[in-house]
């Protein structure tokens, strides 16, 4: 089963809503925030854990790859292109995320 990490800015919204939903698909998942006062913040073991990271916004990528730029070194890191503009359980979210065909 793949191991699915999600990530956004402060771990508060997006990520831990795709976290919940894709768990609920049957995959192992986890969520995390690039920012120094996210709820969880990513760190290395985070992605060590992953098969896959999946990122909210281009920028959670950038910060990644030049802060774990060994680590990374192999991870399929994708960008959802899902903006800052979601509640958490949003059913608009709910909605959009239900269009990744993640396997």
């Amino acid at each position: 089963m793949n191991k699915l990490l999600f990530v956004c800015s402060g771990n508060k919204l997006r990520s831990p809503t795709a976290e919940v939903f894709f768990e609920e698909q049957g995959f192992e998942t986890r969520s995390a925030g690039t920012s120094r006062d996210a709820v969880n913040v990513i760190g290395i073991e985070d992605i060590k854990w992953a098969d896959k990271i999946y990122v909210m916004e281009k920028k959670h990528k950038q910060r990644i790859l030049a802060e774990y730029p060994r680590v990374t070194k192999y991870k399929k890191i994708v960008v959802m292109g899902i903006p800052d503009n979601y509640k958490y359980m949003d059913d608009k979210l709910i909605e959009v995320l239900k269009k990744y065909k993640i396997q």
